[in-house]
């Protein structure tokens, strides 16, 4: 039997105590975690794959590339660029899954104000599988009435960014 790892949640962003929770997940054969983490932790490879992203800001001394504790701006979902800032990066390796992490924060009034937990796990799977599980918590007004749509535009984004980073690690 093979157990499947978790993300690691912060108290404040434990799934069900915000305003809006996603989770979404793909197993796919013939690809590799390492050839995932190239194309997630890439910020310059995003908008090549994914559509609901724009206006990323890395500091010049990141790279495009993401690693622990960096700090960068997107906009995503129609919000204005979210500021963001890694809290946890692994990298895959033999036996370990990849992990990473960021805050993202919005400012302003209550109508406003946005503050997500997203994160990501990469694992290789035996039989030459990868499992990559994205889950989001947000919390705030502008959460709370994304997550009273139908369909929930969260769930479908997410899983449009996985199945654009599977077709990105495959080629």
């Amino acid at each position: 039997m093979t157990t499947q790892n978790a993300i690691n949640w912060p108290e404040k962003y434990l799934p069900g105590t915000g305003d809006n929770f996603v989770s979404n997940e793909v197993i796919v054969a013939g690809l590799s975690a390492a050839a995932v983490w190239r194309y997630l932790v890439d910020t310059a490879e995003w908008e090549g794959y994914y559509d609901n992203v724009a206006d990323i800001s890395v500091p010049q001394d990141g790279g495009p590339e993401l690693k622990n504790d960096i700090r960068f701006s997107f906009g995503t979902f129609g919000f204005p660029p979210l500021d963001a800032h890694v809290v946890e990066f692994q990298a895959p390796a033999e036996g370990f899954p990849g992990r990473l992490s960021w805050t993202a924060k919005q400012d302003g009034g209550p109508e406003e104000r946005l503050d997500v937990l997203h994160a990501w796990l990469v694992e290789d799977l035996p039989g030459g599988r990868v499992r990559v599980l994205t889950q989001e918590t947000q919390i705030g007004e502008p959460a709370a009435a994304l997550a009273s749509e139908r369909p929930t535009p969260m769930l479908n984004g997410h899983q449009v960014w996985l199945d654009g980073l599977v077709r990105a690690a495959s080629k």
